[in-house]
This record gives C-alpha cells, sequence and structure tokens, in this order.
C-alpha cells in the first residue's frame, strides 16, 4: 500500500514544529494549537491561494474569493480583515506591520510554490511573545540545501486559463556549503472573466547555509514582480426585486465589473501649485507587487547559550488599480432624474432630458438601459501607489538548565523594526452598465430637439477625483521579549512570556481641499478634491505589552491536555502618522484556549475550545456617501466583541487504504456593551453575530489509497461547509450558508507525479463579503444578500511533477 505523507507517524504525528518556541519540538508536545504542513502536504490539498490553504487549519475562517492574493483570513471570531495573523519567512516578517498601503505583509506578499519546505501555523498560544501583535503565526519556512543534489519541478495547467511553472533544486556547493534556489512563473486569464489576463509574473528565492563548528550561517534573498487582478462584490439580483437574479446579464460564477474598457482610465486633479494633472492607468495592472529580502541568519551552540541572530531587509513599490464596488445598481430612469436639476442649472433651462450614450462618443451612440436589465451602477477606480522599506533583525539566547525543581527552558531575545511607507491614493467614480465586462456609459443633457447641451459625465467618469490622499511615514521600533517554559516532570511543563514593545512613528500627509476643474461642459469635475499646498505632521509613541501563561499536561504518552491565556495589544499602524484625522485606538485581545490531544496508531485528534474577547473593540467605519462619492459617512460603534467556540482537528485511519481528514470550528461571535454617539441604537446590535462571521465552518477529506503495479494512486473528496452570517451590524441582510465539493486523483511512479484537482463540482451558489462600502450599517435592503463576491464556479487544474536526484 503507499504511504500516507499525510498521515504516518514520523509526518504527522512526531512533526515538528519550531514557530513559537526557543527550539525545535514535536507538534504533540507543543502547549498550544499548531499544524505543521509540509510541502507534500501542500500539494495534495493544492489549494488556489495562500488563503485556500489556511481554511484547512481549524479556527480560521477564510473568504478565498478576492482572488490569488490579499484575501480575507479571520482568527477565532477576531473581527478584522486579517484576523491579526502574522506571516513570517523563516521566522521573520518581509514587512514589519500586518498591513502597509493597500498591500498586507500576509498573503499580499507571500507566495507558496515549490520553495516552501513546510508551513507552520501557531493560533493563539505564544504568538503574540514571537511575533509583534500576533493572534497567529504563519511561519513559511524554505527548504535548504544538504548532502546530496536534488529538486523539483512542477507544471499546473488550468481550465481557467491557468499556465504555472515552478521548480527548485539544492545541494552542496563546497564541503559544509549549501544551496538552494527556486522559484514560480505563472500566467492566469482567471476565475472570472475580466477581458484580459488576471495574474502574471512570479517570484524568486534562494539561500546559501555555511554549517560552522559550532553552529551556521545562512543567506538568503527573495525577488517578487507579480500582477494580481482584485475581485471586487458584483450585484447578483435586482435591488428592485431582489427574486429577479441579474445572471443574464452578469454571471454568477463568471462574471465581474473588471473590464477592458478600463484599460485606459484618466484620472484628474490639481496639484498643491494648481496644475491639473492627469494620470492614465490600466486596471489591467492590477495588484502590481515588486520587492527584494534580503536575509541573514546565524546560530551557534558553543556554550551552554544558543544564540540566534535572524535579520533582513525588505524595500519594494506597489502599483495597484481596482474597480471597488459602490452602492446598489439603480433603475435607469430613477438615476437619470436625479440629475436633472443639476443639469439645468448647469446647461440651461433648455436641458429637456438627460440620456444614455456609450462613453466617449459624445452622445452620438445612445445606450437604453431597458434593452438589458433597465438598471446602471456606479463603481469606484481606485489608483493607488506605495513605496515601502522594512529592516528587521532578532537577537535571541535560549539556555535549558536543570534545578532541584525540574527543568527550565528560558529564552530572551530583543527585536527592532526601521521601515515605512509612502501613500499616493486617488479615487473617481465611474458609470457603467450592468452586464459582465461592462461599458462606461455618459449621462448626457439634450434639449427638446435631441442636441446635446452637456453632460453629467465626462468619457465615463461620474465624478473625479472624490478622494485624494498622499503622505509619507518613518516608524522604528524595539521589543523585549521573555519565555521561560518549566518541565516540572516528564509529563508536566508550565510555560510564561513576556513582551515589551516600543514605537516612533513620524509622518505627514499632504492635505486636501474641495476644487471645480473648471469645464463646463461637464458636472463630473464640479466637486473634486485637490491638495492645498498645506502638511499636516504627526509624531506618535505608543507601547505595548504583551504576555502569555500556558500549561501541559500529559496523562499517558499519546494523550494530553493544554491550556492557555494570552494578552495580545496592538498598537496603533503607523498608517495613522500619514493620515488626516485619523481615528487611534489601541485594541486589545485577550486569548483563553483549553485543549486535549491524542494519538492512536496513524490516527490524532487535537479539541480546543477557546475564548476570545475584544476590549475594547473599535467597529467604526466610514461608509461611501452615494451624494458625494466619498466615505466621508462616519458611523462610530465603540465597545467589545466575544467569540466562544471549539477547534477540531483530526485524522482517522482505520486502515492503510483509507483515512479521513477534518477540521471543523464552532464558534459564537457576537457584539457587546457598543456605544454610538451618531444617533445609532446600539441595543440592536448587543449579542449580535459579528459580521461576516459564521458560526460554524470547516471540511471534512476522506481519501482512499492503493497501489497499481509500482505506482501508488490515491483519490479524495473534499467537502467544504460554511454557515450563515450577515453584511451588517443590525444583521438585517443574510450572506447563506453554502456547501462545496471537490475532489482530487493524485499517481505517482519513481520520480513523476500527476494529479488533477476539481473545486465547486455542483457549482454551488455562495456570497462572501457583501459590500463593505454601503451596507456594514442598513444591510442591502433585502433579507439575503443581493450584492456580494460570489464563490468560483467548477474549474480544474492538472499538475504535472517530476523530482530529480
Amino acid at each position: 500500500m503507499p504511504a500516507r505523507s499525510d498521515s504516518n507517524d514520523t509526518s504527522v504525528i512526531d512533526s515538528v514544529v519550531v514557530t513559537g518556541s526557543a527550539r525545535a519540538q514535536r507538534r504533540f508536545d507543543a502547549s498550544y494549537a499548531a499544524n505543521s504542513l509540509t510541502a507534500d502536504d501542500v500539494q495534495k490539498l493544492a489549494p488556489k491561494s495562500f488563503a485556500d490553504l489556511l481554511a484547512n487549519v481549524p479556527g480560521i475562517h477564510v473568504e478565498s474569493t478576492g482572488g490569488e492574493v490579499q484575501n480575507i483570513t479571520r482568527l477565532r471570531g477576531i473581527p478584522t480583515d486579517r484576523g491579526y495573523i502574522i506571516f513570517q519567512q523563516d521566522g521573520l516578517p518581509l514587512f514589519h506591520e500586518i498591513d502597509g498601503h493597500f498591500f498586507n505583509s500576509g498573503e499580499g506578499m507571500h507566495r507558496f510554490d515549490v520553495m516552501n519546505e513546510r508551513v507552520e501555523v501557531v493560533r493563539g498560544g505564544p504568538a503574540p511573545i514571537y511575533a509583534s501583535g500576533g493572534a497567529a503565526i504563519v511561519n513559511n519556512i524554505m527548504r535548504e540545501g544538504g548532502e546530496q543534489t536534488q529538486g523539483r519541478s512542477q507544471l499546473t495547467i488550468g481550465d481557467t486559463g491557468l499556465y504555472r511553472a515552478e521548480a527548485y533544486q539544492s545541494g552542496p556547493l563546497s564541503d559544509n556549503t549549501y544551496y538552494s534556489v527556486g522559484g514560480f512563473l505563472r500566467q492566469h486569464d482567471g476565475y472570472r472573466d475580466n477581458g484580459f489576463p488576471n495574474d502574471k509574473g512570479g517570484q524568486l528565492r534562494a539561500n546559501i547555509k555555511h554549517d560552522l563548528e559550532d553552529g551556521w550561517v545562512k543567506f538568503s534573498g527573495t525577488f517578487v514582480d507579480d500582477h494580481n487582478v482584485f475581485y471586487l462584490p458584483i450585484p447578483v439580483a435586482d435591488p428592485r426585486n431582489p427574486a429577479v437574479s441579474l445572471n443574464p446579464y452578469i454571471d454568477y460564477f463568471d462574471g465581474t465589473m473588471n473590464s477592458p474598457s478600463l484599460r485606459n482610465v484618466t484620472l484628474k486633479y490639481l496639484d498643491s501649485a494648481g496644475t491639473l494633472q492627469s494620470l492614465h492607468r490600466d486596471l489591467g495592472d492590477g495588484r502590481h507587487m515588486r520587492f527584494q529580502n534580503i536575509g541573514l541568519q546565524y546560530q551557534n551552540e558553543a556554550s551552554d547559550w544558543t544564540v540566534s541572530f535572524k535579520s533582513g531587509y525588505t524595500q519594494g513599490k506597489l502599483s495597484f488599480d481596482a474597480l471597488y464596488s459602490t452602492t446598489n445598481p439603480v433603475d435607469g430612469n430613477v438615476f437619470a432624474n436625479g440629475f436633472l436639476t443639476a443639469a439645468r442649472n448647469a446647461f440651461g433651462p433648455d436641458v429637456a432630458s438627460l440620456g444614455y450614450a456609450l462613453a466617449g462618443t459624445n452622445g452620438a451612440t445612445a445606450y437604453n438601459p431597458y434593452s438589458a436589465s433597465g438598471l446602471v451602477i456606479s463603481g469606484q477606480y481606485r489608483a493607488i501607489e506605495s513605496e515601502f522599506y522594512s529592516a528587521q533583525a532578532d537577537l535571541s539566547a535560549a539556555r535549558r538548565f536543570e534545578t532541584g525543581l525540574g527543568a527550565h527552558d528560558i529564552n530572551f531575545g530583543v527585536y527592532s523594526s526601521f521601515y515605512g511607507t509612502t501613500a499616493f491614493t486617488a479615487y473617481q467614480d465611474m458609470l457603467l452598465e450592468v452586464s459582465g465586462k461592462p461599458r462606461t456609459l455618459d449621462l448626457v443633457a439634450y434639449s427638446a430637439q435631441g442636441a446635446a447641451l452637456g453632460s453629467v459625465t465626462d468619457k465615463g467618469v461620474l465624478r473625479y477625483t472624490t478622494t485624494l490622499n498622499a503622505g509619507e511615514v518613518d516608524a522604528k521600533m524595539l521589543a523585549l521579549y521573555a519565555n521561560d517554559t518549566w518541565e516540572l516532570t516528564d509529563r508536566f511543563q508550565l510555560d510564561a512570556g513576556v513582551r515589551h514593545e516600543r514605537y516612533d512613528y513620524d509622518g505627514f500627509a499632504e492635505q486636501t481641499t474641495g476644487a471645480n476643474l473648471g469645464d463646463a461642459a461637464t458636472l463630473a469635475d464640479n466637486t473634486t478634491q485637490r491638495f492645498s499646498g498645506a502638511t499636516q505632521t504627526r509624531n506618535l509613541k505608543p507601547s505595548i505589552t504583551n504576555w502569555t501563561v500556558g500549561l501541559k499536561y500529559d496523562f499517558i504518552s499519546n494523550f494530553g491536555a493544554y491550556g492557555r491565556a494570552s494578552h495580545v495589544e496592538i498598537a496603533p499602524q503607523s498608517g495613522v502618522a500619514r493620515s488626516i484625522n485619523p481615528t487611534i485606538v489601541e485594541t486589545k485581545l485577550d486569548q483563553y484556549e483549553l485543549g486535549v490531544k491524542g494519538t492512536f496508531g496513524s490516527s490524532y485528534l487535537y479539541l480546543t475550545a477557546f475564548y476570545t474577547k475584544f476590549d475594547p473593540l473599535n467597529a467604526s467605519f466610514v461608509a461611501f456617501n452615494p451624494t458625494t462619492g466619498r466615505n466621508d459617512q462616519s458611523v462610530p460603534f465603540i465597545g467589545t466583541a466575544e467569540s466562544k467556540g471549539i477547534e477540531l482537528d483530526g485524522l482517522y485511519a482505520p486502515a492503510d487504504w483509507f483515512w479521513l481528514a477534518g477540521s471543523v470550528t464552532f464558534s459564537d461571535p457576537e457584539y457587546n456593551d457598543l456605544q454610538n454617539s451618531a444617533g445609532a441604537d446600539p441595543s440592536a446590535v448587543n449579542g449580535n453575530q459579528i459580521v461576516r462571521e459564521p458560526k460554524v465552518y470547516g471540511n471534512i477529506r476522506p481519501t482512499f489509497g492503493f497501489t497499481a503495479g509500482d505506482a501508488q494512486i490515491e483519490a479524495y473528496l473534499r467537502y467544504d461547509f460554511v454557515g450563515k452570517s450577515y453584511v451588517d451590524l443590525f444583521n438585517q441582510t443574510a450572506l447563506p450558508s453554502y456547501e462545496t465539493l471537490g475532489f482530487g486523483v493524485a499517481w505517482k511512479r519513481g520520480r513523476w507525479g500527476v494529479q488533477l484537482v476539481g473545486d465547486n463540482l455542483t457549482e454551488e451558489k455562495g456570497l462572501t463579503e457583501g459590500n463593505t462600502r454601503t451596507d456594514a450599517l442598513a444591510g442591502q435592503g433585502s433579507s439575503e444578500a443581493i450584492y456580494g463576491r460570489p464563490l468560483f464556479g467548477r474549474n480544474f487544474r492538472l499538475v504535472v511533477q517530476r523530482d530529480w536526484e
């Protein structure tokens, strides 16, 4: 029978975890919830994105509908889009903060390929001691070279226009010196039809390690140049009658508001000198991430102390183009009539009517919404630029020593980072038809004789420069941490840790004011934002202290229990120092865990009960204002959020030819003690389910393995389920529950392997996110969401792999 790499004793039960501890240990011996996924494990799971991979870990709810990168990951009911999950590469972040300017240091910067040896995930536990502001850590550990030259090449082809090639090779350079190098190149048309490629680019990573007499030293490098188009929510039902589907106009599984019509967009604004600036942008560029990272690591074990030094420097640039959703679609006549008075005031009393035309035709090519859905829709084109750098270093010393009351394993460390970002954003509103790959529209003012007298829009632009921001911040921070693991007996262990951090932010923001760009032929430039020439500077020096206390007791060699309490404080991010009038809130998070764990031959079970509390929770948000086209409607809610639940992570292997893996989370995420100063009634929110947080989610994966001659074959099904959640604080509009079914079959013979993977075989309909610009307070005017990011439709990928030595 074929060996099960995801179930045999050495790779799962005795799998090694180095994240969140002073030294390597078995997963079973850790006093916290941890997972270790090898490259072969990831290969079998065949995730479409890093977020998809994390969906296999209990306690992490994922919305992986935005594309390949920067999806939504939430941990144990934590009500943020990142869940304070800190990503690391070989134990260090690539960028110190969890979020830069429209990029995150999680899956926004990290990409999995065959150069990864494994991924380790620590949920709760000592995460706040070994990562700044970490409620969890995802650590990507790269392959290193050894005495034997080896490698792997892999080609993936998908029916969504996916072509991906990746490879690595490692081996000796000389005595005691080893190398490893690898990466990927990929082009992908996309899971939705943009009319242009969705993803194009790749990454290259390498390292050289030299073994010393009492330790080692390693140099590493990472280079990323990658374009990823962002999928935003789409309307799926007619707001005039939510029972009427918009699928005939914008396909549920294939449609997107992204369009070739937005590949040459002009954004206009006045700079601080009053000079008109024009930006020419291409939606096809998507989120273009370019960065380089170099690292140096050193470890010495010459004395009783193990000294470890890790350092890295990252420098890069982000260019980001995306079409964000704003308001619901609107009946064509209702939308036009809303601008009739303004058009008469601007173009004179001879304006008799407003009509639609294809953008840029000067009104000559009429467009009738009622020949299709009868609706028109606005969307917000966002153009963002950011340059960033981040230098980080960690120096620690660990020692294990015996006492009359057991053994102590202590670890002292200092971590420091110098980092910064520049930020430029310009938003403008576009008028579009309700269709997949929509065309841009103009709303034209006509006389009674049919002459065009002016235009509400300008070549498809409904409002120029509704938002304009620019700023810069430089930051530095210093953290001191210590952790002690006290083994009272070979079965009973206590540990405690503390981390204190101090920050210093220096930043500025360019102030803006209202402006009319002066084109009398259109209303689109009447109420823009321009730079005034003044700047606002800000210096902040926050400090935080985090701690954790845990215990572990093994009843017998293969059955034990653990408990833990952790306190996490999140310093205000550096972006507040380059913002105008930001809301500055220090978030505090307490996590409590109680778990049992058991191994039974090739089977195992980890069961963790958790309780998470935010106090205070800043549930405030800034909503889109359809009158101004700006995100300027502040709705402040301050209170607490609590989530309690149970995580189950298990594998049942009753026979060599069958095993059943599963990851399930049951939780009860809710708001409590909210207060509102803007007239909203917080009593109707208290006790409600946290926005976009389901009470149950997980997956079950039965696998069959057998041999055919000298080939090994595995076939599996994957059943994923996500419970009902809500788009709004008042729980008025639901995101219904959904279940998807996938399958995979893998054949391996010698050095060759072939795998076929299929997702969402039944084309289950399910919505994520909602429309966060408008519906977080009042919902969508329907009991079930009519606007959101749908699941991707049925898709298949074929993977061919070859190993070599």
